[in-house]
């Protein structure tokens, strides 16, 4: 049996760099609900759960030395003069990608997205339908076989020299795609983990936010790892990711800024989305040879048939504005085959299982 009874799903030692003098010991959170910030709230008591990952000792072991690597890097990047090293890119995107995973809203839209099959399919049983404890075993599952997908993005962290402060949430790691989002071609597509024009973003302390990309896409120049954010609409273009992501918290380091937070969520809130995914429900149509055409109808119109198949569609926010520091890459590509995969990054193109061979076509945007 595990040990440590409150267990964390956005961990004290990535909290601590927001908190009250950096000491790890209170925290100012502004709460979106009430619209109130709460100054000095215990760290402890912040973004946990009794037995989040369960009872298991193992899995309590390898979360606390990945914690605890993290505690030891961030010190590094936030010490002065510091160059990013390959290593801590490295880290730092599986540490996104564990976050990503890992919290209690994740795991809540896991549910949502089970309960929403299962209703498709007019409810047949609730027993298909995972709880959030087996959500989250299942989620770490996924990091521990699925680690290798981001180890293809490129990174850089972004120094703040503006005069707002980054904040971070109860949900803080996040997945974007701004080419997905504008591109005539993925219309109607959700995107993964594999998809081109994924962006990552983690906010490290209120003066850094570490940043990955598809570099096949994008570029953002950068110094040794470091670029600069000098504006404040770029801090806020960075900062509304929090604010469309969060499920109740904002953090916040600075007890001065609840005019600065207020203004942000009055911003962010037309295009929070209301639902986390949608579900397709498709019929199967016809039959040549060996392939198989299916359309897409409601449940409710689907009367009698033979075979269906159900699709479970992630909804992302679509920001109103992106940091100034993204730039398109000159001649950057995506890759497809054609088929319902999508757009994909290239590391995905050499393990993609398809009966279509994937090819190239240039990023550039077309509306």
């Amino acid at each position: 049996m595990a040990t440590n009874k409150n267990q964390h799903f956005v961990p004290r030692c990535y909290l601590k760099a927001f908190s009250k003098s950096g000491e790890g010991l209170a925290i100012n959170l502004f709460n979106i609900d009430r619209r109130r910030l709460i100054q000095n709230a215990p760290l402890k008591h912040q973004c946990s759960k009794d037995y989040f990952y369960g009872e298991d000792q193992e899995l309590e072991n390898a979360i606390q030395f990945i914690e605890g690597r993290y505690g030891s890097i961030v010190k590094e990047v936030l010490s002065p003069g510091y160059r990013f090293t390959e290593d801590h890119k490295h880290f730092l995107k599986l540490f996104w990608l564990l976050q990503y995973l890992r919290t209690e809203s994740a795991s809540r839209r896991q549910v949502e997205m089970f309960q929403g099959i299962n209703a498709a399919f007019g409810g047949v049983s609730d027993k298909f339908v995972p709880s959030i404890k087996e959500a989250v075993l299942h989620s770490m599952y996924v990091f521990a076989t699925e680690m290798n997908i981001v180890s293809d993005l490129k990174a850089c962290l972004i120094k703040n020299k503006s005069g707002v402060r980054f904040v971070t949430s109860d949900d803080p790691a996040i997945m974007g795609n701004r080419w997905h989002q504008l591109d005539k071609r993925a219309r109607g597509m959700g995107f993964g983990l594999g998809a081109s024009g994924l962006l990552a973003f983690l906010p490290l302390s209120e003066n850094v936010i570490f940043m990955a990309y598809d570099g096949d896409v994008y570029s953002v120049p950068n110094n040794e790892g470091w670029a600069v954010c000098k504006n404040n609409a770029d801090a806020r273009a960075f900062n509304q990711f929090q604010y469309l992501n969060c499920r109740a918290n904002i953090f916040v380091r600075n007890s001065e800024s609840e005019n600065e937070l207020v203004s942000s969520l009055d911003a962010a809130l037309p295009y929070r989305p209301k639902e986390r995914h949608k579900i397709n429900y498709a019929v199967l149509d016809s039959t040549e040879g060996e392939y198989k055409r299916y359309i897409v109808i409601t449940p409710e119109e689907a009367g009698e048939h033979v075979e269906a198949l159900v699709h479970s569609q992630p909804i992302f926010p679509v920001p109103p504005h992106w940091p100034s520091q993204i730039t398109w890459r000159s001649k950057g590509v995506v890759y497809t085959n054609g088929t319902g995969v999508g757009y994909v990054r290239r590391n995905q193109v050499s393990e993609g299982q398809s009966y279509r061979k994937y090819w190239s076509e240039p990023a550039k945007i077309k509306t």
